[in-house]
């Protein structure tokens, strides 16, 4: 089992120690999420460990061989490699290997002396051995359920990366470190960007991968479900905690607690004390003892709380009274261009309700909120909110109407009623800005703190019915709980987007989950939700492309529809496809058996002393291997004709 162990790392900005002589140790079967404060170095501590970035000092030893890939949280743009290809360049590192290979076989095939050939024979079988235990000849199979599993398509595969927005990049170059399987990963957020199918997928990869993993993540259940223990990093040091991210949590709140007291104590010894002083400063027979306590004031250590785990508090403003019936959708219809978004879909929003939307990536979630916000008129059907209903809607383009000449302060004091006034700068700490950033410029903030101080001003408006369109993205665990407390608080009706398992399970009242199918709803505990879910993704479902957005629901018959002994043709079809998948799938794994079987036999030391014997069995080899490439693109090219003939229907 390979380790990398990071001693003495340190990181200075100006005179801010960011990372302050860290060591630690991550092994191959390490299973390690990073929290901390969003600033607090988690990114450059990675980047360190990664070799992206050099610090200034850092002892850095691990087992040779042992290959470390870094996924950034944002900011990576591809070209015009297709998908495949680039999930494909996860292979690269088999290159060195291939061209030996190749070099090789041109050898031997001018080689009639079978003494000399020998050690190259012998060469050859080891790195084949390689290849096939690293996986290399069952790649493109790979490639194709990685890239499967995180929401592509066939008909994407081939498409250029350049086409997908910056959050399906993401995905590619996800795709393309999962199959390089190095021996640690490390992670930057990497649900960020996608669905809950797909972070569903990547947990129960990340469950059975074989390497290392350290994560940095703000979705508490994705860390509770794929971690054994936590790093903590607060003001440049790092300390470990065994369990995953509750478990880290319950054990810092039992030291918050005696952290908090012994903060009491000391604020009541330094009052005390200071007390004593402006008491008997001028008093000349108290001279000697003002001093003593002067000098025990400057020598007195500070107990500081960690910033990210203090408890953090909002409240919303009371919600005017609306009617029982807060949103009423009947037989909506939604289309871009020639794409069906809705069709015929139906459904009331009471009083009080919190509706949490959910489904893969465009299927509509964010669109649906735009209409219920009033930003879209233009579709068919009918959209009518209740009596007295007044509506506060967030998405991530809301910080687009931010006034770029206001400060952060000045911003949020232009929507708080007169009672919010007072407590403007404690709310903006709990939303993450601090002292230093209530006086900026809108203009300098970053995105996410754009959509922090949008939001901020969204739930600061009286409204009794919240439209958020994941109102968490920009928010760390702790402003997120804070959040969470608040809506449980809040006395509205909530319709929301989330991909965040945690915030739609402690949140949601009822689920409406939007794919390619009719919409479904799922009242009540989202755990049952999730487990429906999982038992449909078990088995995956034919996907269409991406940017094909389209819906069957509640689809009534259309004119010029197929007769029934067409359809029946249809299925036939399918059913004859999907028997010959399954057909291929066979022949590949008897395909396998047999390269193993050959493998095996190459092993053996008394092959060696048989050169042909050695040449015969390579040469059955290449003849399987070129069967089993045969085989993959066949299954391939069956499995997508199945998907097309599923579309029809």
């Amino acid at each position: 089992m390979g380790s990398l162990n990071i001693q003495n790392l340190s990181v200075a900005f100006g005179d801010r120690d960011l990372l302050h002589d860290i060591g630690f140790t991550l092994s191959s079967s390490s299973r390690a999420a990073l929290a901390g404060a969003n600033g607090s170095g988690k990114s450059t501590l990675m980047k360190a460990i990664a070799g992206l970035i050099t610090p200034d000092s850092l002892s850095r030893d691990m087992t040779k061989g042992m290959r470390i890939a870094y996924l950034p949280q944002s900011d990576i743009v591809l070209g015009e490699l297709s998908v495949r290809e680039e999930a494909s360049k996860g292979f690269e590192r088999f290159r060195p290997l291939l061209g030996e290979k190749k070099s090789i076989e041109e050898q031997l095939g001018s080689m009639v002396d079978d003494v000399t050939s020998r050690p190259l024979l012998v060469r050859l079988h080891d790195i084949e051995d390689i290849l096939q235990t690293q996986g290399y000849h069952q790649r493109d199979a790979l490639v194709t359920r990685i890239l499967q599993g995180l929401g592509f398509s066939l008909e994407d595969f081939d498409r250029p990366c350049a086409e997908f927005s910056g959050g399906w990049q993401m995905r590619v170059s996800l795709a393309r470190l999962l199959v390089s399987t190095p021996d640690i990963m490390l992670l930057d957020e990497p649900t960020n960007y996608l669905d809950i199918e797909a972070a569903m997928w990547l947990r129960n990869y990340l469950k059975s991968f074989p390497g290392g993993v350290m994560i940095v993540s703000h979705d508490q259940y994705f860390l509770d479900e794929t971690v054994t223990e936590v790093y903590e990093l607060f003001n440049g040091n790092l300390t470990r905690y065994s369990g995953n991210y509750t478990a880290y949590l319950t054990q810092r709140e039992m030291e918050l607690q005696t952290l908090e007291k012994a903060w009491k104590q000391q604020q009541a010894e330094i009052s005390r004390t200071e007390q004593f002083i402006e008491k008997f400063r001028y008093k000349a027979t108290k001279s000697k003892q003002v001093q003593s306590r002067i000098k025990q004031l400057e020598k007195i250590e500070p107990i500081e709380i960690p910033g990210h785990l203090r408890k953090l508090s909002f409240s919303f403003p009371p919600a005017p009274h609306s009617g029982n019936d807060v949103v009423i959708i009947e037989h909506l219809e939604k289309h871009y261009g020639s794409q069906q978004i809705f069709s015929d879909l139906s459904f009331v929003v009471r009083k009080g309700e919190r509706l949490g939307v959910t489904g893969r990536n465009g299927m509509g979630k964010s669109t649906l909120l735009r209409l219920l916000a009033g930003r879209d008129a233009d579709y068919g059907g009918m959209i009518r909110l209740g009596s007295g209903v007044s509506t506060g809607y967030f998405a991530q383009d809301t910080a687009d109407m931010l006034d770029p000449a206001n400060t952060v302060l000045q911003e949020v004091e232009s929507t708080a009623s007169l009672s919010d006034i007072p407590r403007l700068r404690n709310l903006l700490g709990s939303f993450l800005f601090s002292n230093d950033d209530i006086d900026k410029k809108v203009t300098v903030l970053s995105g996410g703190e754009r959509s922090r101080l949008a939001l901020l001003k969204i739930l600061l408006h009286p409204a009794n019915l919240l439209i958020l369109d994941e109102p968490t993205n920009h928010l760390d665990i702790n402003a997120k709980e804070m959040l969470l407390d608040a809506l449980k608080a809040y006395d509205g009706t909530i319709v929301f987007v989330s991909h965040d398992r945690h915030f739609i399970e402690k949140t949601a009242t009822r689920i409406l989950y939007l794919s390619h199918e009719t919409p479904e709803f799922f009242e009540g505990d989202y755990s049952y939700f999730a487990w429906k879910l999982e038992q449909k993704e078990a088995i995956p479902a034919p996907s269409m492309s991406i940017g094909t957005v389209q819906s069957s629901y509640g689809e009534k018959p259309k004119d010029g529809a197929l007769h029934w002994k067409d359809e029946n043709r249809r299925r036939n079809r399918i059913k004859i496809l999907k028997t010959k998948a399954e057909d291929i799938l066979l022949e590949i794994a008897s395909c396998e058996k047999k390269i193993a079987r050959l493998n095996s036999e190459m092993s053996q030391e008394d092959t060696y002393t048989v050169p042909e014997k050695l040449t015969a069995l390579f040469s059955d080899r290449q003849k399987e291997e070129r069967r089993h490439a045969a085989l993959t693109e066949e299954w391939l090219e069956t499995t997508a004709a199945m998907e097309e003939l599923e579309h029809e229907s």
